[in-house]
């Protein structure tokens, strides 16, 4: 699971109001080297919680990341390298999603996240 994705995960019991962001507690994570595209990264910028992506990034011990960004850091060429490689090429292959509220885990197994709620949570 990317920190992209991590990113855009949010807790959907019911009753539930503060489901985001998850707490990520990874286990396991691996590097996977992809091709910068800095219009992506504009693109998606104005789409990414800065603080919910810090924080992940730091759960995996990747601590390059500002604690606040905005659109003027986009001209960074050092900025677009760190942003693009905590959003696209950290996967985090086993650990788990832990919702704010409730503390309920939804485990990541390689690399998939399982959101399935139970019965009882729908």
């Amino acid at each position: 699971m990317r920190l992209l994705t991590h990113n855009m995960l949010s807790c959907n019991i019911k009753g539930v109001t503060n489901g985001f962001p998850l707490r990520l507690e990874a286990e396991k994570w691996v590097e996977k080297e992809v091709e910068l595209n800095a219009d992506f990264l504009r693109h998606i910028f104005p789409k990414i919680e800065w603080k919910a992506l810090a924080g992940a990034a730091r759960a995996v011990d990747y601590c390059e990341l500002p604690e606040e960004a905005d659109a003027a850091m986009l001209d960074s060429e050092d900025f677009l390298r760190r942003f693009h490689h905590a959003l696209l090429e950290i996967h985090v292959e086993e650990g788990a999603l832990v919702c704010p509220e409730t503390g309920r885990g939804f485990p990541i197994t390689k690399g998939i996240p399982n959101m399935l709620l139970h019965e009882d949570e729908v």
